[in-house]
């Protein structure tokens, strides 16, 4: 199969798929245009992150968590999963400490979105990896865990 023949398939089927979504109600315009933080994604460090987000400094919250293997085999897809079942979670942030670029993941919630989240994640090094939760209230909240890693996933 050609390229051009490839990339017309895949662009359509891309399309099908949001296309169905929104037609079920799951996605809106809105929401396939997501708030776009480019500082926040370039921060090289957590602190860095929440102020471009505009937020202050957590608290650490027993409301939060974060889970993921105590050692990970391969640095280049790590499960991380983070949480929180309190009510008026306006965002989920996730970041890797050691990682390049400390943000790895962030979510917009609503009442309509559990604030429970999985993803797969690229760690360097053995690091700290953090679930931040911020509140409506302006409040931010977060919990940690330390996973090593044997075989790192950022290039090194």
């Amino acid at each position: 199969m050609n390229n051009q023949r490839r990339n017309v398939l895949k662009a359509g089927s891309g399309a099908a798929l949001l296309s169905t979504l929104a037609a079920a109600g799951l996605i809106t315009p809105g929401m396939a245009l997501a708030d776009w933080n480019k500082a926040a994604f370039d921060a090289k460090s957590m602190a860095d992150t929440l102020k471009a987000l505009g937020v202050g400094s957590p608290v650490d919250s027993k409301d939060v968590q974060v889970t993921g293997p105590d050692i990970a085999e391969n640095g280049a897809v790590v499960p991380v999963a983070f949480a929180s079942t309190l009510p008026g979670v306006k965002r989920m942030a996730l970041f890797v400490e050691k990682n390049p670029n400390a943000l790895a993941a962030l979510f917009d919630v609503s009442d309509a979105i559990d604030a429970n989240f999985n993803v797969r994640v690229k760690m360097g090094q053995s690091s700290n990896v953090t679930a931040v939760a911020l509140m409506a209230d302006g409040k931010v909240l977060f919990a940690q865990k330390e996973i090593k890693v044997t075989l790192g996933g950022c290039g090194g």
